[in-house]
């Protein structure tokens, strides 16, 4: 069990606050939506506090290459912490989603019959470098196939969840179902972290969304994909005080998706629940966006106490919204969408 020392909560403390100190305002992120190119993009995000995260990019500038450079940062950032903070297990958990990240991407990409070529910019390799892991990745991308890619990760820790995932998506065609599963290995190791590392109740409340969230979600589009209930109930990892064991279970057994979004009335979740009648898939999306609403206000609220891991998890939350944001950015310059379009779309994270 993995206690954190009083010093490493100070140096984690300390850095965190200077993180969230650094943010982009909302007006600094407005300006960014309104840059007329590329170009003009990547100077005004240099006049930020990113300016050494794009330091190394070449012109052409794409949208592919800043995302893949705030990805570096945002994995450099995440190390940083982890060695801050005397390696608290639960950061360290969270160190896994970077590798999911790319795996999904590849995956993903494979089954949609994409080459190495177009998928080889969007796949930043800095997280598996820093835990040893490059080979693994790398294997996957050189794959011709979906099903190459599946058998290069045998004997890893995604390997069941993988292959499981694959001969689903051959019957339902839907590439989400990689999304699903990789998370799956990602969560069922955060379940544990949480339950060796409780000291931080600030950390617990921001797993705990998380944790509700995936359980949540897993069931509803296992649920919309038809798979068999055995088969959702082996996605599901460990549960919270929450969102049960029962409520899951009664979540899964029921005959339709709006009953089973019906369950969560009977919990802390029941704000998120939708009020009209909108069509599953829609309900499932709106479901996600209001845990991912719960999980940013929990971080933030985790600023109000001092020393506790929480803290440290709550800036990589908001480090990590930050990063989408700015991945929102600059796809929208890259496609010409408006400055006012884009804003619309972005997490407000102030």
């Amino acid at each position: 069990m993995s206690k954190v020392s009083m010093p490493g909560k100070i140096f984690g403390t300390v850095m965190s606050h200077g993180v969230k100190g650094r943010m982009l305002t909302k007006n600094e992120l407005q300006m960014l939506t309104e840059a007329r190119d590329m170009d003009e993009l990547v100077t005004r995000m240099k006049n930020t506090v990113y300016l050494d995260a794009l330091a190394k990019l070449t012109k052409p500038y794409t949208a592919d290459k800043i995302e893949n450079a705030l990805k570096e940062y945002l994995v450099n950032t995440h190390a940083k912490m982890v060695n801050v903070s005397g390696g608290a297990r639960i950061l360290s958990a969270y160190f896994v989603k970077h590798i999911t990240w790319n795996l999904k991407m590849i995956l993903k990409g494979k089954a949609l019959g994409k080459s190495y070529d177009e998928l080889l910019p969007k796949v930043n390799l800095r997280a598996e470098e820093l835990v040893g892991r490059r080979d693994l990745v790398v294997k996957a991308l050189v794959s011709k196939t979906l099903d190459e890619a599946v058998s290069s990760l045998a004997g890893s820790e995604f390997a069941e969840d993988v292959t499981k995932a694959a001969a689903i998506f051959k019957d339902k065609g839907d590439v989400r179902i990689f999304d699903v599963y990789l998370d799956h290995v990602f969560y069922h190791d955060l379940g544990r972290a949480m339950n060796t590392e409780s000291q931080s109740l600030e950390a617990k409340n921001i797993v705990s969304v998380d944790i509700d969230s995936y359980n949540v979600l897993a069931v509803l589009r296992g649920k919309f994909w038809n798979l068999p209930p055995e088969e959702i109930n082996n996605l599901i990892v460990a549960t919270t005080s929450k969102v049960t064991k029962d409520i899951i279970q009664k979540m899964i057994n029921t005959e339709k998706i709006s009953e089973a979004i019906g369950e969560l009335s009977n919990t802390v979740y029941k704000d998120i629940v939708p009020q009209s009648q909108t069509s599953d898939i829609d309900a499932i999306l709106q479901i996600e966006k209001g845990f991912e609403e719960i999980a940013l206000k929990r971080a933030q609220s985790a600023f109000r106490t001092m020393f506790s891991v929480g803290i440290v998890l709550a800036a990589l939350k908001l480090i990590m919204v930050e990063v989408r944001n700015l991945s929102a950015i600059a796809s929208g310059v890259e496609q010409k969408i408006p400055g006012e379009t884009i804003v619309s779309k972005l997490i407000n994270i102030a």
